[in-house]
């Protein structure tokens, strides 16, 4: 698990995950290399005058194989391989060369993330029938694409200071916003130990489809029962202190477990863009906590449905619980910092007069009925300038870069065996 762990977040956090996105997920089985020829170094695939081998294509599948990388079918390393071709010929064209020491760091980093010295990691690969020249030839071609991409591209794909205000929510019109998935496990002192290790072994997830069944499995959100996938958010609407956390993130990354009172949280990002709509913060922000007894019990959740079909906002809260202890009912008008972690998150989630019912208290005892009342508009930043320029730089970059690869595939000419 930390190899191929490893594998997959070596490629995002040195961004190379713009060149085969699809090939970072879960562990997969694959078929063997149907070669109709008996030499393994006949052509398979032509790609305008370059040529992919027999042998090349059987040492892709055993590599990903090894590492538990998906995509790993036949066709699936097909297209991988095509696309290969494809950018060693604008590399080649662009006189674009890695120096040894590059191709080096890679390999050390590359094999850092298992655990394992460079010497160690090729020869784990070369015992299992992977040619140390088929590793050194791929992580080659990825620092390569990255070097090629940043040089075509780099200069159109930074943000102006006027991008980056509108991204802030700064500007009269314009934002950022983040699509994410998210995993929400209760917490007790009776499962405590039990979920901080499920929750690492979720943050290890590669692929959407296995954080999704994740959350359907684990999570107490909402959301579970959409595999944790929440909808388009306001960057500004997140807790101040996760903004960085999640504008780090690249697609299909997956946080470290962040605790929360009586729960841990996890997510998953599954896009970033730039809207036209403004983004603002907020200086304050009014909500209600109703405590109910009996936690996630199924009496207590159907009387808080039963309790959102009754109130239309905040203020009917008080006619709730007149006769009942004043500490059941919490009514607070606090800045974004203020507000704890786990309820900012919910709010994050909610219109105006919304409810949450994901979160609870005394030890899992008592059930948070999370309502938002309103919001006060600020102008000023909470996530820094570097930060979103990173990020929509990264993002921008991704997709000047899918967009000229599909060009090059459309226009070359690819011949099969």
């Amino acid at each position: 698990m930390q190899l191929i762990t490893g594998f997959s977040r070596f490629f995002r956090s040195s961004h190379i995950g713009l060149v085969a996105p699809a090939l970072v997920a879960v562990s997969i089985a694959i078929a063997p290399v149907k070669a109709v020829a008996q030499n393994l170094f006949s052509p398979a695939i032509k790609v305008n005058q370059d040529i992919v081998t027999w042998y090349e294509l059987e040492q892709r599948l055993q590599f990903l194989s090894i590492l538990g990388v998906p995509g790993a079918t036949e066709e699936d390393v097909r297209k991988a391989l095509i696309d290969d071709r494809l950018r060693k010929q604008a590399m080649r064209d662009a006189g674009i060369v890695v120096a040894p020491e590059d191709v080096q760091v890679g390999i050390d980093q590359f094999a850092a993330r298992g655990q394992l010295s460079s010497d160690e990691f090729l020869q784990l690969l070369a015992d299992a029938g992977v040619d140390r020249e088929t590793v050194r030839d791929f992580i080659k071609d990825q620092i390569s694409w990255r070097e090629f991409v940043s040089a075509r591209f780099l200069s159109q794909a930074r943000p102006s200071e006027d991008e980056i205000n509108r991204a802030l929510g700064q500007s009269g019109s314009g934002g950022l916003q983040v699509l994410l998935s998210e995993i929400i496990i209760p917490v007790n002192q009776q499962n405590l130990p039990q979920v901080q290790l499920l929750a690492e072994e979720i943050a290890l997830i590669e692929g959407y489809d296995s954080f999704s069944t994740a959350a359907t499995q684990y999570s107490a959100a909402g959301t579970r029962t959409n595999g944790g996938r929440l909808d388009w958010l306001n960057l500004t609407d997140l807790p101040p202190a996760l903004q960085p956390v999640i504008i780090g993130l690249k697609n299909g990354d997956v946080t470290q477990p962040i605790p929360l009172p009586n729960a841990v949280a996890l997510f998953q990002m599954r896009g970033l863009r730039e809207t036209a709509a403004s983004t603002p913060t907020y200086s304050e922000i009014d909500y209600a906590v109703y405590y109910m007894p009996g936690g996630r019990s199924a009496e207590t959740l159907a009387a808080a449905e039963k309790l959102k079909e009754e109130i239309d906002t905040c203020d009917d809260l008080y006619g709730i619980v007149q006769n009942k202890p004043a500490e059941v009912l919490e009514r607070n008008v606090s800045k974004p910092s203020e507000i704890p972690r786990d309820i900012a998150l919910e709010l994050a989630k909610l219109d105006l007069n919304e409810v949450s019912t994901t979160l609870t208290r005394n030890n899992g005892q008592t059930l948070a009925f999370v309502m938002l009342c309103t919001r006060t508009r600020n102008l000023g930043e909470e996530t820094t300038r570097a930060d979103v320029a990173n990020a929509l730089t990264q993002q921008r970059l991704q997709t000047l870069a899918e967009s000229l690869l599909g060009q090059m595939r459309a226009d070359a000419t690819i011949v099969e065996q």
